[in-house]
């Protein structure tokens, strides 16, 4: 393939990346949008394979590398529950890191890289490396501890380390300074020993950063991961020259960057605040009220599956909110039975989808499009924050904090100021929970005392099944 055939198909291949972030943007677009980022890659990769700078004999390397690449991601893509993609995107995020890294190292290494080269383009050409192996390194860490607290193999409390910022800001100078070392070496092995320095530094500074933030901000997380691999992907574009990287990259990672800061104001937080940690505990911990009394704060009333199923057969408006309770028990696909049933009767149902609710952004959304539920039902919070005056029955699946009245009434509540879906305004509230254990935040929630509202005990699953059960005899 001729060099300007490969840039043809690099600019149609970005041209196909970016419908495929248009299409990803809504719901109902979505998997146009995978279509044109599934087309898009095959496009980019067989450009690149029989473009001009492959050689014949590297190409059966490739293939090797892609059958077994391949391989995995098949397996992962048909093993993988839908409730276990959010760990699976921050160990997607890490592998970008690492590649990005030993890419750096590698281009470092290559004596053809830096051929005929200026004084001028070598320390440009150095500089890519570095800060492309930093940002790789850092994403490469950082992406394995969030998948460690995604999947619960490591605690959601935050770890607040003494000077911890200060720690930071050392760290920084000293990868400043090793910086300024490396490119003034006057050899690759002089310059190999600040470049391992500060991969060392990055790689702690990764794990310290996603250690320190809390469970509450996971969705957060995810984001930002999102983000840094992008400018990870864009760094290793400008070693190897490859204009296609480079756009893909600053693509995923501006993206991710404007999605990050969304997920920040659906959570009432800046994005500093964020990355300096300390909210939300271990997920499922008993929440303390001020003063350090974990007493209740009122008498809850509990329901049965039968007595909920008679409020939802007596309600003409329902809204459902989904939380990540309901990802948990994989009870999506009975609650799409039930609502299924309610609009046969000619019951309004409708979906509420907080933006930080799940895991991951647009976790909620995945599920229930998992579960076929219809795309014109399921809405954002600020479209139905309104109608909860008119509607009968709310019904909250597994969900706390995105829900917490104390958003509105406490200022003194770490969540004060968080938008959250006013279930509370609705005649009658029915929260599913395992137990009254807190939210990811881990604080009380003053809804579960509300006269207006029920507490349907057990695992969502199983009581939405005996919720169906009564709605039908």
């Amino acid at each position: 393939m001729s060099e300007s055939l490969a840039t043809v198909s690099y600019i149609g291949a970005t041209i196909l990346f970016i419908l495929s972030l248009g299409g990803l943007s809504h719901p109902e677009t979505s998997r146009r949008g995978n279509l044109y980022g599934m087309i898009g890659m095959t496009l980019a990769v067989l450009a690149t394979i029989f473009g001009p700078r492959v050689t014949m004999a590297g190409i059966p390397w490739i293939v090797g590398a892609m059958v077994v690449g391949g391989s995995v991601g098949i397996y992962a893509a048909r093993k993988v529950k839908m409730t276990e993609m959010p760990e699976l995107v921050a160990l997607m995020h890490s592998l970008v890191g690492l590649a990005a890294a030993l890419v750096g190292f590698a281009n470092y290494i290559d004596p053809v890289a830096a051929a005929n080269l200026t004084s001028a383009e070598k320390a440009i050409h150095e500089m890519e490396i570095y800060i492309g192996i930093l940002i790789g390194a850092v994403t490469f860490s950082g992406s394995i501890i969030a998948f460690g607290k995604l999947s619960g193999k490591i605690g959601g409390k935050p770890l607040l380390l003494p000077a911890r910022h200060w720690m930071n800001l050392l760290g920084l100078l000293v990868v400043i300074f090793f910086g300024y070392k490396f490119l003034n070496a006057h050899s690759v092995a002089d310059g190999m020993i600040p470049l391992i320095v500060m991969t060392v530094i990055a790689l702690l500074f990764g794990i310290h950063m996603v250690m320190a933030i809390g469970g509450a901000d996971m969705p957060v997380v995810v984001s930002m991961l999102n983000s840094y691999s992008g400018w990870a992907a864009a760094a290793t574009g400008f070693m190897l020259n490859n204009d296609l990287l480079i756009v893909t990259g600053a693509l995923v990672g501006s993206s991710g960057a404007i999605l990050s800061y969304i997920m920040c104001r659906a959570m009432n937080r800046n994005f500093i605040s964020v990355i300096a940690g300390g909210f939300g505990t271990g997920g499922g911990t008993p929440a303390a009220a001020p003063g350090g009394d974990a007493q209740p704060a009122g008498e809850v009333v509990a329901v049965s599956a039968v007595e909920t199923a008679e409020l939802l057969r007596e309600a003409k408006n329902v809204i459902i909110v989904p939380g990540y309770g309901m990802a948990v028990a994989q009870a999506q696909h009975i609650v799409y039975e039930i609502t299924q049933y309610l609009r046969e009767q000619g019951v309004n149902v409708r979906f509420g989808i907080h933006p930080v609710a799940g895991r991951m952004p647009g976790h909620m959304n995945v599920l229930l499009a998992e579960a076929r539920v219809p795309y014109d039902i399921v809405m954002e919070m600020d479209e139905l924050n309104e109608d909860f005056p008119d509607t009968d029955v709310a019904m909250v699946i597994g969900a706390n904090d995105i829900v917490n009245p104390a958003a509105q009434d406490d200022p003194n509540s770490p969540i004060a100021g968080m938008p959250v879906l006013e279930v509370w305004k609705a005649k009658t509230s029915i929260v599913m929970k395992r137990s009254m254990a807190s939210g990811y935040a881990g604080v009380d929630n003053p809804l579960f005392y509300k006269e207006n509202n029920r507490m349907l005990f057990g695992d969502a699953k199983k009581m939405l099944d005996e919720v169906f059960v009564a709605l039908k005899s």
